[in-house]
């Protein structure tokens, strides 16, 4: 669930046209005449992320479950893609009871780990489904092959 959520994230900040802007900083008149207001870019921006989080678990509805037939491990994968093309959903369990667990897991990873996922998310930090899910969070244990490094 974690790394589906930062899939959904990553993919929603690609959306985004990067000449779109907003405004930041203090809106008060400072003594000399001058307003602290500085332009940045909208992507990654705290305000983009965190409406993002307010909505991105919605997009789980387009999620089914696959079982590895090797492993037996269960993973979440779209059944519906980005761009409206095809994509094989041999294996892959999608009824209510799976969209809506991962739904609610989505929710309690946005609420718990919101903080963790500004940060990330807002520097462009390299691999954060790793990051997050499995070396901060330990969410995702399992996907990382390599020993953790101590807190």
């Amino acid at each position: 669930a974690c790394r589906a959520l930062v899939d959904e994230l990553e993919w929603e900040i690609a959306q985004v046209d990067p000449r779109k802007t907003i405004q930041m900083g203090s809106f008060r008149i400072n003594p000399d005449g001058s307003q602290s207001v500085v332009e940045v870019p909208y992507a990654r921006s705290e305000a983009h992320l965190t409406e993002l989080l307010e909505r991105v678990c919605e997009k789980m509805k387009e999620y089914g479950e696959k079982l590895d037939p090797s492993t037996q491990r269960k993973s979440y994968v779209r059944v519906i893609s980005h761009d409206g093309t095809k994509m094989d959903l041999s294996g892959v369990k999608f009824d209510g009871d799976v969209t809506s667990s991962l739904k609610f897991a989505c929710e309690s990873i946005a609420e718990e780990y919101e903080d963790e996922l500004i940060e990330f998310l807002s520097h462009e930090a390299e691999n954060v489904k790793d990051r997050l899910c499995s070396k901060r969070t330990d969410l995702c244990d399992h996907a990382l092959h390599i020993p953790h490094d101590e807190l």
